[in-house]
């Protein structure tokens, strides 16, 4: 067609579809993970650019699930494939690290520990033209919640210009983002599992995105598309991994009907802000409050499987029981969590928690890995009764029943009656 401009081909060099161990011209950067010594240890390079395809240590690319659109700014033209990115002005706000924690390859298999300090200690080999990225970013923001105002103007938390800023609740936080970066034989070692099976299973479930999977051995760091986590600090980051100062913890999963759009058929909102009220408490009082909030939508099984479980609970036939409330999940799923919180714990490892004070949460599966990891916890604090939402009764007796934590509802040896516990249909105004 007249007027059509031709565009040059975006890649000049031939497909590499995979890659081997002992093949010509490939010589991946060594790595020693759980080193100390970030040197010792090595950069993580995942970049498939030509100055870095062949010295490759690591499986996957960067940005996790984002690497989608990433590619898709490439096939557009809005982003040159060879574009790396300027990190002046980018290191954190705070130091964090090096912790001893670091150097036992056990305890992090999860996050590369180095991911958040990549401009300095690589940056000889920056320089020199390695596509070394990072992994985690730290800043600081102000943050504001009508629930923390609403805490202000009834008095149940204090402006103290430091924490809580003023009396329309903004709060002064330093933040992190993290994205994830799996050590494949730790995370095998973590779930019990033979690093060959994790490869395949991660290579079929994948639809066959990363056949290095399978073809690279030798390549044991992979960088999975999945969402990865945030962390939110208040008060004093040094305070962190003070033994002598409270640390109140809250970890969350990812709830995006409550979190965001407030669904009052789950508790995940209100736990949240019950959490960050007592992350404020703490460090108003001399320690300090951490949130980790975890990109594990839907028990880690996504939104769309999510709602088929709501439809399928709201239908059946009973009405919406706590009795039934796994059940409906496992039919649809074939499991009924797949948060899997064997990994949990490397960020506050990463962080150098050696205990904590109160955790804000009922999980049993979150206590046992962090107290099994080798963080004490000495208190657990389940979310106050008035705070459940009108809906979210089934889920919290369920979990109750299940093994969850609580102070105030003690099950007996024959276990919980969940046979009254119904949940309202989606015509019921009140409940």
């Amino acid at each position: 067609m007249a007027g059509t401009r031709t565009l040059q081909p975006l890649y000049n060099h031939r497909i590499v579809l995979t890659t081997y161990p002992g093949q010509v011209g490939i010589n991946p950067i060594p790595l020693a993970w759980g080193s100390i010594d970030p040197q010792t240890r090595g950069p993580i390079v995942a970049s498939r650019n030509q100055a870095s395809l062949r010295l490759r240590n690591a499986i996957g690319a960067h940005g996790g699930s984002y690497s989608i659109y990433r590619a898709l700014a490439v096939a557009i033209r809005q982003l040159e494939p060879s574009h790396k990115p300027d990190l002046t002005n980018t290191e954190p706000v705070v130091q964090i690290g090096p912790y001893p924690s670091w150097a036992d390859p056990s305890k992090i298999v999860s996050l590369d520990p180095w991911g958040h300090a990549v401009a300095d200690v690589y940056g000889p080999q920056i320089a020199a033209g390695l596509d070394v990225r990072p992994t985690i970013a730290i800043t600081k923001a102000h943050m504001q919640l009508v629930e923390i105002e609403a805490c202000v103007k009834d008095g149940s938390l204090k402006v103290d210009g430091k924490v809580l800023l003023d009396e329309s609740g903004q709060l002064m936080v330093v933040k992190g983002a993290v994205e994830p970066v799996w050590y494949l034989p730790g995370i095998a070692n973590r779930f019990g599992c033979d690093e060959t099976t994790l490869r395949r299973c991660l290579f079929e479930d994948t639809g066959g995105m990363y056949p290095e999977l399978i073809t690279r051995p030798d390549l044991k760091v992979f960088l999975p598309p999945i969402g990865g986590l945030s962390i939110y600090i208040f008060g004093n980051p040094a305070h962190i991994a003070d033994p002598t100062k409270p640390l109140t913890l809250r970890v969350h999963d990812e709830c995006n009907g409550s979190d965001v759009f407030g669904s009052d058929i789950c508790t995940c909102r209100p736990y949240l802000i019950y959490g960050i009220e007592e992350c404020v408490r703490a460090a108003q009082t001399g320690g300090v409050g951490l949130v980790v909030y975890f990109r594990k939508e839907g028990r880690a099984l996504g939104e769309v499987t999510k709602y088929l479980v709501y439809n399928a609970r709201k239908r059946a036939e009973g009405g919406d029981t706590a009795a039934a409330y796994f059940m409906r999940t496992e039919n649809i799923a074939g499991v009924k969590d797949m948060r899997f919180q064997a990994t949990m714990p490397d960020v506050l490892h990463w962080l150098g928690i050696q205990k904590i004070d109160r955790m804000i949460s009922m999980s049993n599966m979150k206590y046992d890995a962090i107290v099994g990891s080798g963080i004490p916890i000495l208190e657990r604090v389940e979310i106050p009764p008035g705070r459940l939402p009108p809906d979210s009764q089934v889920e919290i007796d369920a979990k109750i029943a299940s093994g969850y934590f609580s102070a105030t509802k003690v099950v007996p040896p024959g276990g919980l009656d969940l046979s009254s516990t119904v949940g309202r249909n989606w015509e019921d105004i009140v409940h």
